[in-house]
């Protein structure tokens, strides 16, 4: 089960369990003080939907999309105007329902009378409070976990990569070396030898980091690519497409290489014809996408399953970095396997 999936099972448990409490409070809970339990059962069925009504747009509606966006202005008068009108509801539901049954002298107060409007705003507030109390501790505790997820994911990343790194600058150093020989004797060689520099430039140091550029992230994409080129030589048509400016936006690191390894991975080998991978990056007013669609023949696709370890972890990373801001897809086609990867632009 995602995490995203894990953390709507657990709100929903969670305002189960809050209601059915509220329910039984304002039913058992007054009716005990007067015995007068099937009014309190009405009068606890009418109170049940408006509190949840007004605590769920407070807190999830409100407090997310405006308060917390700098949007305050708009956050008070639409909290008002909620507020104004849901407590009519609460008052004309109890004068001409509640009060005529069970208290007709309580009708003899007006209507609109701002004492018991003050009185029935803070009895409606009160568990508005309680309930948003509850909801911000339980986020602060998410977000906790999340955090110590994501610290877990990046140490043991870290130890991987420390692992990898044996004598880096020696590698570096060796590479430099060949290259200069290769340059005068096979040019073709010496272009291998830098893409493959770069490429383990970026892997070892660059993806330390916890964000990079995003056009930095697709330049380390195109050496993988290059290198590749040498593996499949004419039956490799490959293409990186920037159709919109992207220097202001980031990424985090080695987040598109599993699935451009995917694309290598089911496209490629076995193939009879000439395969094909296109990576499309653009962005728009709210988000930047990248696209990575790789040609299938149909006896390689009965070979296997999308998907597969390396999707599985970066889906992970995407929940665990981009939590709500991203969207993440896998559309398969005759003879074609596209992966369209969505990520919200920080503003």
């Amino acid at each position: 089960m995602s995490i995203v999936a894990q953390r709507r099972k657990r709100e929903i448990a969670f305002n189960l369990i809050f209601w059915s409490f509220y329910f039984l409070y304002e039913w058992f809970g007054l009716a005990a003080l007067s015995g007068q339990y099937s009014m309190y059962f009405i009068n606890a069925c009418m109170a049940l939907p408006l509190a949840f009504l007004v605590s769920y747009v407070t807190v999830h509606v409100f407090i997310k999309q405006f308060y917390n966006k700098d949007q305050k202005l708009k956050f008070w008068i639409l909290q008002i105007s909620c507020t104004i009108v849901l407590l009519l509801v609460r008052r004309v539901f109890n004068y001409y329902v509640i009060y005529p049954r069970y208290f007709p002298q309580a009708q003899q107060i007006p209507l609109l009378s701002f004492g018991k409007l003050i009185i029935e705003l803070v009895n409606l507030y009160l568990i508005v409070g309680v309930y948003a109390l509850f909801y911000f501790v339980q986020s602060w505790y998410e977000e906790r976990q999340r955090v110590q997820s994501l610290l877990q994911e990046k140490t043991v990343a870290e130890l991987e990569l420390l692992k990898s790194q044996v004598q880096p600058h020696f590698i570096f150093n060796s590479l430099n070396n060949i290259y200069s020989r290769a340059l005068q004797s096979s040019p073709e060689t010496a272009a291998l030898i830098s893409h493959l520099s770069r490429f383990l430039d970026y892997t070892l140091y660059d993806a330390k980091q916890d964000f990079v550029s995003l056009r930095s992230e697709i330049a380390y994409i195109k050496h993988f690519i290059e290198l590749q080129k040498s593996r499949y030589g004419e039956r490799l048509d490959a293409s990186v497409n920037i159709y919109d400016e992207i220097s202001d936006l980031s990424i985090a690191p080695m987040l598109l290489l599993p699935l451009v390894e995917n694309s290598f991975k089911h496209g490629l080998p076995g193939a009879i014809r000439q395969g094909w991978i296109r990576i499309d990056v653009s962005r728009g007013a709210e988000n930047y996408s990248i696209k990575i669609e790789n040609s299938v023949e149909e006896k390689i696709k009965a070979n296997f399953q999308s998907g597969g370890i390396g999707i599985d972890n970066v889906k992970k990373r995407l929940e665990l970095i981009y939590p709500g801001s991203h969207e993440f897809k896998i559309e398969e086609e005759l003879h074609s396997y596209l992966t369209i990867l969505k990520i919200k632009i920080d503003k």
